[in-house]
């Protein structure tokens, strides 16, 4: 027998609202019927795995009196043949009490939220693959395809999922200043205050007024594995502090910034619900600003300093725009006069590599050209795949040492700025750029990184100054 008698009835496919009466369902399915509990304690050990196993539905139950009905999954068990019929028979059960007819009815209820979508969708075109869930409110981002289903799915949804009050859709493209999105309400109440955890630190933020995304989990963790206590972290785009709160809780001293006044509200708050607050500074304003009127003096000081052992990060986790900011490194401490100093600092900045080529390269290219020169030789850490964001578009990070070249270059550098139209010509097609604005590939050969680029980072990072 098929699977498909265990399918919701056809006739829910295309439905754009919920009527959970459109999945009630009769089928047949076989059994044994069995004279008291007794008899069914000594034979469950050799039947449990053939057992009908749905949602909301109990295999064993009650049947006229004090028999039980004993119920099977009918593409797995047809007859009696295909049950243990030594062992049963030994325990006084035989063909007798095997029926392959038993009526059973199948409602909304015996099926998740994934298997009644999967039958509702268009066959035809890619179903709802994942979404998000933040705290109480679920967060879709519907291609154009699906969005005649969107009541269904957010009923479905909201009807399913523990815990959920509220689903969302995104509606447009982070393209706002502060990183949020907007969004319509498809189901639920209109409350956005979340408490969720990462990584076992809670945070608490409204999701509508900030940017968070718990797909980024994972790479969140990997930033803050290489940070020791003793070093030093200055969060560009903190957000609502998924790099500080984690750093502070380590031992880091912690410099943050965003943009957004409601992401750094939260982060305040979210620092003082993990006591982090004395670890943590934090500002509000634009990441250019806070990286050359705040971080600066501060980041001078640690290179002065032989006694400071740490190692200095910039994380720059703003994909969409973040290697805009890269041009105030070079020549950062340009009106100082070059001194030697131990350990490298480290940038870790982030971007959406598009196009068909290679996503190292493009996401290289894009680092030189805003740098405004080519990262000096050896300077380069790593690159890393963080995720695929849509077709042709990956988000990257781009791992590098903040070398003297670059820290005290001169604004009369003989090494003028890559030009914007070799860059943007060269997208596409994965070149990276020498010194003198020809393509090469030889750049990415030399980066050492592995598959996860965990252990080669964890390894160079306090690389030694040799000026």
């Amino acid at each position: 027998m098929t699977s498909e008698i265990l399918h919701p009835p056809h006739l829910i496919r295309g439905i754009t609202h919920l009527d959970k009466s459109l999945f009630t369902k009769q089928i047949k399915v076989p059994a044994l019927i069995l004279e008291n509990q007794s008899k069914m304690n000594g034979i469950m050990p050799h039947i449990k795995k053939k057992l009908l196993k749905m949602a909301n539905l109990k295999a064993i139950r009650e049947y006229e009196g004090s028999k039980r009905s004993v119920l099977f999954n009918p593409c797995i068990v047809t007859s009696w043949n295909d049950l243990p019929t030594t062992q049963l028979e030994s325990k006084g059960v035989n063909s007798d009490a095997f029926i392959e007819d038993f009526e059973l009815e199948l409602t909304y209820d015996n099926w998740r939220a994934d298997e009644l979508l999967k039958f509702i969708l268009p066959e035809d075109k890619e179903g709802l693959s994942s979404f998000s869930r933040v705290g109480h409110i679920i967060h879709l981002n519907l291609k154009e395809h699906l969005l005649p289903y969107k009541k269904v799915i957010a009923e479905i949804l909201l009807d399913k999922m523990s815990g959920i009050r509220t689903v969302v859709n995104k509606s447009q493209t982070i393209d706002n200043v502060y990183r949020n999105f907007s969004m319509e309400l498809l189901i639920g109440d209109a409350e956005y205050e979340v408490t969720t955890k990462e990584n076992g630190i809670e945070f608490a933020f409204d999701f509508s007024k900030v940017y968070w995304n718990p797909r980024l989990s994972s790479e969140h963790d990997r930033i803050v594995k290489i940070l020791n206590k003793g070093d030093v972290l200055y969060d560009v785009f903190a957000g609502v502090g998924p790099f500080a709160i984690p750093a502070g809780k380590k031992g880091v001293e912690v410099y943050t910034n965003d943009l957004n006044p409601d992401s750094y509200k939260w982060l305040r708050l979210n620092a003082i619900k993990n006591k982090v607050q004395d670890k943590i500074q934090t500002f509000n304003k634009d990441g250019r600003e806070f990286i050359l009127n705040d971080v600066k003096s501060n980041f001078l000081e640690k290179l002065k300093n032989p006694q400071f052992n740490g190692v200095m990060h910039f994380v720059m986790n703003l994909p969409a725009m973040a290697v805009e900011f890269l041009d105030v490194f070079h020549g950062f401490l340009s009106s100082e006069s070059q001194f030697p100093f131990t350990k490298l600092p480290v940038v870790h900045v982030y971007c959406f590599a598009k196009g068909t080529g290679n996503k190292d390269e493009i996401a290289l290219n894009l680092v030189n050209h805003h740098l405004g020169m080519p990262l000096p030789k050896n300077s380069l850490i790593q690159i890393n795949f963080v995720r695929n964001v849509a077709p042709n578009k990956d988000m990257m990070r781009v791992d590098f040492y903040l070398t003297p070249e670059i820290l005290f270059a001169k604004s009369d550098s003989n090494e003028p700025p890559l030009k914007k139209s070799k860059v943007e010509e060269n997208q596409e097609n994965g070149k990276a750029f020498n010194e003198e604005g020809q393509t090469t590939g030889s750049e990415i050969a030399s980066t050492g990184k592995t598959k996860e680029g965990n252990e080669s980072f964890q390894t160079t990072i306090g690389h030694e100054c040799k000026n």
